[in-house]
């Protein structure tokens, strides 16, 4: 019999709770509607970041991938010591591959990018010095790692593109932190609007608060719908930019690639099931924290 009580008492608590969980989310729906909105701009331009960043992650491998350091051998140097060279050089643990290009190679490859521009016949002598092509694991490590070999006897000079590569890790960092910049902004803005629509509607209930304080509810028990209040506006805020990306995606990225043929751009570095978890969560989060903030400095509990 106690059974049976037990559970008819839990289950008319969880209807109460479900009832003022619907009553409070009805209760201001302009305000609702503001807090969804701009729970949705704030996870369309994250998830558009993190979706571009994936693509150009992808993009950013392919081209460090081919980013060489060209290690140009000194006249004197004998075979002996290009082989020591070479072997030293692939010992470094940032050292993917070494590869030898000897003179003659290093000419053919010159006519062959030059495409017949310039008359090669009309040389007397090679004047290209042989060469080692160096291939780093991580472009961070490629300034370290030649400028260790330059200091290599037998080594005449290393070029890498040194300007290249740090605008482009340069790039990478200031566009990263303005993507992340812009995101904070949008969730403090999020976070206020949910925190005021929780705020108004304590306010609206402040008398039905204090008469269920005084017949024993618990603090936990007042506040958990006015959380559940704000995590239902962060996840169906997320929910619905979720929708909007998928349409902007379908509509967009087909035609960026079109445009833009020669980035080759590819999602192979985007999770979309991991994405959208991402998202679902940090929507629902927002929406969370920033009511139990509300509700802990409105709420006299």
């Amino acid at each position: 019999m106690r059974s049976g009580a037990t559970i008819s008492l839990d289950w008319g608590k969880l209807k109460f709770f479900l009832g003022e969980v619907r009553r409070n989310f009805t209760r201001n729906a302009g305000m609702q509607a503001t807090a969804i909105g701009t729970v949705t701009v704030t996870i369309i331009l994250l998830g558009a970041f993190l979706y571009f960043r994936g693509m150009l992650a992808h993009l950013t491998t392919q081209v460090f991938s081919q980013i060489e350091i060209s290690v140009y051998l000194s006249d004197t140097a004998t075979p002996a010591q290009t082989a020591s060279i070479r072997t030293a050089i692939a010992r470094d643990p940032r050292v993917l591959l070494v590869q030898l290009v000897p003179k003659k190679e290093g000419l053919k490859e010159l006519r062959r990018r030059m495409g017949g521009q310039v008359d090669t016949s009309l040389l007397s002598q090679n004047p290209l010095p042989d060469k080692l092509r160096v291939q780093v694991r991580t472009p961070e490590e490629v300034a370290g790692v030649a400028a260790r070999i330059r200091k290599f006897p037998g080594v005449a000079s290393v070029n890498y593109g040194q300007d290249v590569v740090a605008k482009l890790l340069q790039l990478s960092t200031v566009l990263g932190r303005i993507g992340i910049g812009i995101i904070l902004v949008f969730v403090l803005i999020a976070s206020i609007i949910i925190s005021n629509t929780i705020r108004l509607t304590v306010f609206a209930r402040r008398r039905e608060i204090g008469i269920m304080q005084l017949v024993g509810a618990t603090n936990a028990y007042i506040r958990l719908p006015f959380i559940c209040e704000g995590f239902l506006d962060g996840i169906l805020g997320a929910v619905t930019a979720l929708g909007l990306l998928a349409i902007a995606r379908a509509e967009l990225v087909p035609k960026l690639a079109a445009a833009l043929p020669f980035m080759k751009l590819s999602e192979s570095g985007i999770d979309p099931l991991a994405l959208v978890l991402q998202l679902l969560l940090v929507g629902g989060a927002v929406g969370a924290v920033a009511s139990w903030i509300s509700v802990g400095r409105h709420l006299r509990i």
